[in-house]
């Protein structure tokens, strides 16, 4: 019996130990790339070769590098100022209702297959967090810190959340693949992506139902919030005020 070859594992250990390590992560996962081919034996040339034609063959990675630099030309001419200033125009527009039109669209848009659509960096960040911002600072006007990182919490959230209940909807997702593969290969038959994608359903409404709730007290928290920063204010301002007895010495 040949002896079991354990050293083509080695580069999952650089992946652990340098995401540990919190490495960056592209440098991490070509680095562990490059010490696995190594470790089975191809030669410099095949390996580089073998990177450059995964590389070029990832559309999406492709697509991904180009959205980056669009979005951050984007960014610099104003796009997140744009978005809030929109917003602020809009009656009746408020944090709660614009995150929670989102869900609703993202989770449908998941469900479709349609998972690229949008995202933490391509959407969230340049439009869904700004809009919610200046829904909430035209309603409360000029907000506290924690305020902006918890709104911006759950605009982040909103993504997250209806992607990660929507997408299995999608019976040509690849956890749903593999799901059905799993099965299969255990002997368990009768069982269809369709069957796993109709099941989710139920699953994703009921995300949509408790997420749409939370959505709908965070107007009410945003209100608590400032009503608290504004009292720890002026309890602050009046500490400093001069007393009566104060004043008098310094006249």
């Amino acid at each position: 019996m040949n002896e079991l070859n354990l050293l083509p594992l080695i580069g999952i250990a650089v992946i652990v130990v340098g995401f540990a390590l919190r490495y960056n992560p592209l440098l991490v996962v070509t680095t562990a790339g490059l010490l696995t081919g190594w470790a089975v034996g191809l030669d410099f040339l095949t390996l580089i070769e073998t990177f450059g034609e995964k590389f070029f063959n990832s559309r999406q990675l492709a697509s991904f590098l180009l959205i980056l630099p669009v979005i951050a030309i984007l960014e610099r001419y104003g796009l997140q100022q744009h978005a809030k200033a929109w917003v602020a125009s809009i009656k009746g527009a408020t944090t709660a209702r614009i995150l929670s039109l989102y869900f609703i669209i993202r989770e449908c848009s998941a469900a479709l297959g349609l998972i690229n659509l949008a995202g933490q960096p391509q959407t969230v960040r340049p439009l869904l967090a700004p809009m919610a911002l200046g829904a909430a600072t035209n309603v409360h006007g000029e907000l506290p810190k924690h305020v902006k990182d918890l709104i911006s919490a759950h605009a982040a959230a909103c993504d997250n959340v209806a992607v990660f209940f929507g997408e299995d909807i999608f019976i040509a997702f690849g956890a749903v693949l593999l799901m059905d593969a799993f099965l299969k290969e255990n002997g368990i038959v009768g069982i269809e992506p369709l069957h796993i994608g109709l099941w989710a359903i139920p699953t994703a409404i009921a995300a949509l139902i408790v997420h749409l709730f939370r959505l709908a007290r965070l107007e009410a928290k945003i209100q608590k919030l400032i009503d608290k920063h504004h009292r720890e204010n002026l309890g602050i301002n009046k500490h400093n005020l001069p007393t009566a007895h104060m004043r008098e010495e310094a006249q």
